[in-house]
């Protein structure tokens, strides 16, 4: 499985690496772009979900890197869900070769 590590712009500018241990992320984000935030944590929560998903069909067993992920990813979105039309922003998709994935 190709890991992928995609950069998210939050609100206040900060810029977090997330991990996916697959490719799938490509296939609900751009790089570039700009989602509202519930838009993104729905995107977000179906790629990872995929993700983990392929990592099943595969192994035998589901992705719970990918679960932590998502885990990490909410609890950030919640302190900008009280902002006006919070947005998060895509600004790049990177993949790895190594296993190892950032600690969020």
């Amino acid at each position: 499985m190709p890991e992928m590590f995609f950069h998210v712009k939050w609100p206040d500018d900060k810029v977090e690496t997330c991990y996916s241990p697959s490719s799938v992320i490509e296939n609900y984000f751009d790089v570039g772009c700009v989602y509202r935030l519930d838009k993104f944590m729905a995107l977000v929560e179906k790629a990872l979900k995929e993700a983990s998903e392929r990592v099943n069909a595969k192994y035998g067993y589901y992705c719970s890197s990918a679960s932590d992920q998502l885990r990490s990813l909410r609890i950030k979105a919640d302190q900008y869900s009280s902002l006006p039309n919070p947005e998060v922003a895509i600004v790049k998709i990177t993949g790895s070769a190594s296993s190892s994935h950032p600690s969020n």
